[in-house]
């Protein structure tokens, strides 16, 4: 077994990462995503942690948001969850790839409370954004440290209870249970490449503990399997 370094971050690129990456190849890398996605547990991450910002508070009338909203199983499943808890949301989801959102757009016909948007965060078409929560499944891991410095007090000061962040601990062993997990179950070469690059580029929780310090951020992290931080940031 061939041991690779997870002691800093990787700047390595994904080919999800490509803003013209379209066609049925996205398709079956985003179906892929939403696989392993629901099986390794991902979303449970996001409706608890959603839950935890919600304590205490008396709303039935939420604004979701979801930056890097992907092909939007994330925003499904919170549909479904908000369905049953007796929740009235509205359900946003963001991404700066446009064959994305039409992808997303399409898988997502039947829920009426999801709309979709096609907005680069760092450009002025965020400008004007609020919502009640923020998440981020899966997308955090994206973007290098001094984007994710700049990212983090704007997503903040537009959510109004705070963002519930939901991504990957970088990990040996996580590194090598992925490869093992792609040798049965995953078909896409694309996501089996990315879903490892992914990993590499995750975090510890003395990164995100390094991030809250440096931008002074009321925050909370909590380990999941399979291998996951819930990272919870409150807005102030």
């Amino acid at each position: 077994m061939k041991l690779i370094s997870t002691k800093i971050r990787s700047k390595e690129e994904e080919i999800m990462d490509k803003f013209d990456f379209k066609g049925e190849e996205l398709k079956k890398v985003l179906r892929t995503i939403d696989k392993i996605n629901t099986k390794l547990g991902g979303h449970r991450v996001t409706l608890k942690g959603i839950e935890k910002l919600l304590e205490g508070q008396n709303k039935k009338n939420l604004v979701i948001a979801d930056l890097g909203c992907g092909s939007g199983d994330a925003l499904r499943n919170i549909s479904k969850w908000a369905k049953a808890k007796g929740i009235d949301v509205q359900l946003i989801g963001i991404d700066a790839n446009p064959y994305t959102i039409e992808i997303a757009r399409e898988w997502s016909q039947d829920y009426k409370n999801i709309s979709y948007r096609v907005v680069d965060v760092f450009s002025d078409d965020f400008d004007n954004f609020e919502a009640d929560i923020i998440i981020s499944c899966l997308t955090l891991h994206h973007f290098q440290d001094d984007s994710i410095i700049r990212l983090l007090p704007v997503l903040s000061e537009k959510s109004n209870l705070g963002l519930v962040i939901n991504d990957l601990q970088r990990n040996q062993i996580a590194y090598q249970l992925f490869k093992l997990y792609c040798l049965v179950f995953v078909n896409s070469d694309i996501a089996k490449k990315d879903g490892l690059t992914s990993i590499l580029r995750g975090f510890k929780s003395k990164d995100l503990e390094h991030f809250a310090k440096q931008l002074n951020l009321k925050h909370h992290i909590t380990w999941y399997w399979a291998f996951r931080y819930q990272w919870i940031i409150y807005s102030l």
